[in-house]
C-alpha cells in the first residue's frame, strides 16, 4: 500500500512524463494518472485507520485532494490548448484554400470545382512522430543531409534561371521539388520556381507556386518570402484586397524577417490602407 502511494506521488512530482510528445499523449497520461489516483484513494479509504496511519495519517488524503485538483487543472488547460490550436489551424487552412480558389479562377483552363481541400497547415497530425534516418546515399552538409546529385540538380536549375531561360528553369525547379521532397534545398527550389514563372510573365502560376510553397512549409526558412511574393503577385493580378491582407500577414507572422522590411513599399505601391 505504501509503495503504491509512493510510486503515484513520484509520478505526479515529475509533472509530465518524458514520453508525452503530443497533446493526445499528454491527455492520455493525465487520464491514466487520474485513474491511478482514484484507485489509490479507494484503496486508502478501504484500509481503514491502520492503513491511513501507515500512509501518513489524515494528511495523506489532503495531499491526494491537492494532487487531484492539480490533475483536473492540467487536464482543463490541455483541452483548452488543444481547442485553440485546432481553431488556428482550421482558420489558416481555410484562408489558404480561399487563396487557391481565387488563383484558380484567374488561371486559364483551371476549373474551380477541381480545387481540392488544402492540407492542414503544419501537415496532418499524427499521434506520435518518429525521426526518419537519412537515406543510405545521403551526404552530410552544413544545411542538412543532401541526397546524391541533389546539389548538382539544384545548381543546374539555378544556372538556367540566371541565364534567363525562365520557363525551363521553372520546369527544372518543379522536377527538383518532386524528386527531393522534404530535402534541405526543396524550400529554396519551390520559391525560385515562383520567381522563374513570374519573370516569364506567368503571374497566375507564379502566385500559385508561392502559395503552394508557403502551404507546404508555413514556418520554413522561405515562408516569409513566399508570403511576400504571393501578396505582390495578387496585387499584380488586380486582387488588391487579398494582396493587402496577405502582405499584412508577413510582419505579423515573421516580424524579424527580411521580407517584413519590404512590406511597407509593397503596400504603398498598392495603396493599401
Amino acid at each position: 500500500m505504501r509503495q503504491t502511494a509512493t510510486a503515484v506521488m513520484l509520478a505526479l512530482a515529475m509533472s509530465m512524463p518524458a514520453g508525452a510528445e503530443t497533446l493526445a499523449d499528454i491527455r492520455a497520461e493525465l487520464a491514466q494518472l487520474s485513474g491511478q489516483m482514484q484507485s489509490l484513494r479507494a484503496e486508502l479509504v478501504a484500509s481503514g485507520a491502520q492503513g491511513m496511519q501507515a500512509a501518513g495519517g489524515a494528511s495523506a488524503l489532503q495531499r491526494m485532494d491537492a494532487m487531484e485538483a492539480e490533475l483536473t487543472r492540467l487536464t482543463s488547460r490541455t483541452e483548452a490548448l488543444s481547442n485553440r490550436i485546432e481553431q488556428v489551424v482550421k482558420d489558416g487552412t481555410n484562408r489558404v484554400g480561399d487563396l487557391e480558389f481565387r488563383i484558380c479562377e484567374m488561371e486559364q483552363g483551371c476549373d474551380p470545382a477541381t480545387v481540392g481541400q488544402s492540407q492542414p497547415l503544419g501537415g496532418a497530425a499524427t499521434p506520435s512522430q518518429s525521426v526518419t534516418a537519412p537515406a543510405p546515399n545521403a551526404v552530410g552538409t552544413g544545411a542538412g543531409n543532401l541526397a546524391m546529385n541533389e546539389q548538382a540538380d539544384f545548381d543546374r536549375a539555378k544556372g538556367v534561371l540566371d541565364q534567363g531561360d525562365f520557363r525551363a528553369a521553372a520546369d527544372l525547379f518543379k522536377t527538383f521539388t518532386e524528386t527531393y521532397p522534404g530535402g534541405p534545398l526543396t524550400g529554396d527550389a519551390a520559391y525560385l520556381r515562383g520567381d522563374a514563372l513570374n519573370k516569364a510573365g506567368d503571374v497566375p502560376n507564379a502566385a500559385r507556386a508561392w502559395l503552394d510553397a508557403f502551404s507546404a512549409a508555413p514556418e520554413g526558412p522561405r515562408a516569409a518570402d513566399n508570403l511576400l511574393e504571393l501578396g505582390k503577385a495578387l496585387g499584380a493580378l488586380g486582387q488588391k484586397t487579398e494582396a493587402c491582407a496577405t502582405l499584412a500577414e508577413v510582419p505579423a507572422r515573421f516580424p524579424s524577417s527580411g521580407a517584413a522590411g519590404q512590406v511597407s513599399a509593397a503596400q504603398a505601391a498598392l495603396a493599401c490602407r
